[in-house]
């Protein structure tokens, strides 16, 4: 196991009725922004819960986050925050709104042009704002991690940041909130968390046997979770199950100490930008023919993760490192998610264009060994057509 250092601030307020616990953990005399992105904060009545339980402080709206939080967006939300003098915020939803809150948290006070946390990746945050989440969307873990995705509409990128400065202060896991969702939102977000556990479990043994086992138990409680999830018919320990492995699964516990691949995620936000594809989708698209074509550096864990996660015991090393692949790609097959590019209607054309952008955004060298170069990554985007 290699060295590291672990830390998570983040206090989780787990169960249903809890948020009316924001009386308790919002500073009595802040001035609070609430971010949020479409109408079903309003009409599911989590808004007005929000805000009955907020009582007498000094509250505001800021509405319409996108799916993949836009940075034209989040800086209007900026200048809200610093000409009403606004010193708290509170996210309500999924990942990208509380992705979105992050940004504008550390935006507000950023000396210089905002996009720059962007380019930087967040090494260069220095302040910012506290905020606390009230998840109604299990998928990215953001709700216990410090770090955060957004998109420039314009210039078509979407990058990555990290700042622990940025980690919430507080998030509201109530599993009820889940029940209206619609199925494509469940699906995205169990694909979401079933990638961000094998990126961080599936490279190459270091003998980190606690991450390993925890990261394969993740992965089986969701696929565990999977049919009656997508079944639509509203079950608290279902909705619990998955809204808990979803935050564990991206809150830093399983990737300490062990090496970290996150190639796939980094072909898919390009992707996202390029085409508009819901960002687990994109995922999906590019992690079975990752797997096959770098088979050779992860092949101790991949002969470990289909023996544990899906118990293939029997025929060669090939054939079960091919079973399990499949299995992957039909385990997001059985959530209704596509897993061809030709399915959305992509060709070699757009090949051409993702691998343009990751030229141009430096992302030449991926995965744990920084193996998956642009030529590489051509032949698993051919190999996902």
């Amino acid at each position: 196991m290699r060295n590291f250092e672990f830390y998570n601030p983040t206090k989780i307020v787990f169960g249903a009725e809890t948020i009316a616990k924001l009386a308790d953990l919002v500073p009595a005399g802040a001035k609070v922004l609430i971010l949020y992105g479409g109408a079903s904060a309003k009409t599911s009545g989590t808004l007005d819960e929000v805000k009955a339980a907020l009582g007498t402080r000094v509250v505001m709206e800021f509405a319409g986050i996108e799916p993949n939080p836009s940075y034209e967006t989040m800086m209007q939300a900026v200048e809200l925050v610093r000409c009403e003098k606004l010193d708290f915020l509170l996210a309500v939803g999924g990942g990208s709104v509380i992705d979105g809150t992050k940004f504008v948290a550390a935006a507000v006070g950023f000396d210089g042009e905002p996009w720059e946390i962007m380019q930087k990746r967040g090494r260069n945050v220095k302040s910012a704002l506290p905020f606390g989440t009230v998840l109604t969307l299990p998928a990215t873990g953001s709700e216990m991690n410090s770090g955060g995705v957004i998109m420039r509409k314009s210039t078509h990128e979407k990058f990555s940041f990290m700042n622990r400065l940025v980690f919430p202060q507080f998030s509201i896991l109530d599993p009820t909130k889940t029940y209206t969702l619609p199925k494509t939102q469940i699906a995205n977000g169990i694909a979401d968390a079933f990638v961000h556990t094998i990126e961080q479990y599936l490279t190459f043994p270091v003998q980190a046997l606690p991450q390993d086992r925890f990261a394969e138990g993740l992965l089986q409680s969701l696929i565990e979770i999977a049919p009656q999830a997508m079944t639509m018919e509203p079950d608290y320990d279902n909705r619990a199950n998955l809204m808990w492995v979803a935050t564990l699964a991206l809150n830093g516990l399983i990737g300490s100490g062990v090496p970290q691949d996150w190639a796939t995620h980094m072909i898919g936000h390009e992707i996202t930008a390029l085409f508009g594809i819901d960002h687990a989708r994109t995922l999906a698209l590019v992690l079975p023919s990752l797997l096959n074509v770098q088979r050779e550096q992860k092949r101790a864990k991949l002969l470990q993760y289909a023996e544990r996660v899906w118990h293939i015991t029997d025929g060669s090393e090939e054939q079960r490192i091919d079973m399990a692949i499949l299995r992957t790609r039909e385990f997001f097959e059985s959530l209704g998610i596509k897993t061809r590019l030709s399915e959305y209607q992509l060709g070699e054309e757009s090949i051409v264009a993702i691998l343009a952008q990751l030229e141009a955004h430096g992302m030449t060298a991926l995965g744990e060994h920084q193996d998956v170069t642009l030529e590489r990554t051509r032949v698993i985007l051919q190999q996902a057509l």
